[in-house]
């Protein structure tokens, strides 16, 4: 089965548009565990926008399934995963002034960068991801960079899944086989739902893990979380 990993980045927004500490993403995260998702994702990001550093080491203290920062390696994104030392860390080219996640690496034109930060983390006992676009090039990039696994960014393949789902999942279909080839562990994310999920997971050869936050914490307002971690659970059986 693939293992979902509940992004809270959402969970903070809330928080921080009222101010005080409610909803509590520490909460949050506990309750996520209990009604069954296998991991919790956060993004923090420079401003401190929604995902505090300080909930960073908040939450590592009580995550009991697997813990995912994901992020652009600046040194102040670095010196934090290495203070908190999560299971995972993914490695994310965003801007500091991005909304959200908008591409993946070069991990081709990065390659020294990459090979160097990869390198400092793994030897700290984390495992790395990098996210990258479905593209078979990239890759076999990532490969060459010592990484542990990929995370294939999925907002091209949401967008076109209602349109015609089997063009929409080819790039993804092949990529996924390229990092089998390459002995990379496969992750994805970016804009997944309850509609797209299944057939995603249904035609990735190897997919290990996705990351869901903005789709389930939406759905949680109609569902209830509780409800929502379950559908989502049921569509990646």
């Amino acid at each position: 089965m693939t293992k979902l990993s509940v992004n809270i980045n959402k969970i903070a927004t809330l928080r921080n548009a009222r101010g005080g500490d409610r909803p509590n993403v520490v909460q949050v995260a506990k309750d996520c565990e209990r009604f069954g998702a296998q991991g919790i994702t956060v993004h923090p990001r420079p401003d401190e926008r929604h995902i505090r550093f300080r909930d960073v080491h908040d939450l590592k203290q009580i995550v009991t399934t697997e813990f995912n920062i994901e992020g652009n390696p600046t040194p102040e994104f670095l010196k934090l995963v290495k203070d908190v030392k999560p299971e995972q860390a993914t490695l994310v080219p965003d801007a500091p002034d991005a909304i959200t996640s908008n591409a993946g690496w070069d991990t081709i034109r990065h390659k020294d960068y990459l090979t160097d930060v990869i390198l400092e983390l793994k030897e700290l006992g984390i495992r790395t991801s990098i996210f990258v676009d479905p593209d078979e090039a990239m890759v076999e990039g990532a490969a060459s960079v010592n990484t542990d696994r990929i995370e294939l960014y999925t907002e091209a393949y949401a967008t076109g899944y209602h349109q015609n789902r089997e063009a929409a999942i080819a790039p993804y279909a092949k990529a996924a086989l390229k990092a089998k080839e390459f002995g990379l562990g496969l992750n994805a994310g970016h804009d997944l739902d309850l509609d797209n999920l299944r057939y995603l997971k249904d035609n990735l050869v190897g997919l290990e893990e996705v990351s869901i936050g903005h789709a389930l914490i939406c759905d949680a307002l109609y569902y209830g979380l509780e409800n929502t971690i379950q559908l989502y659970l049921r569509q990646l059986k």
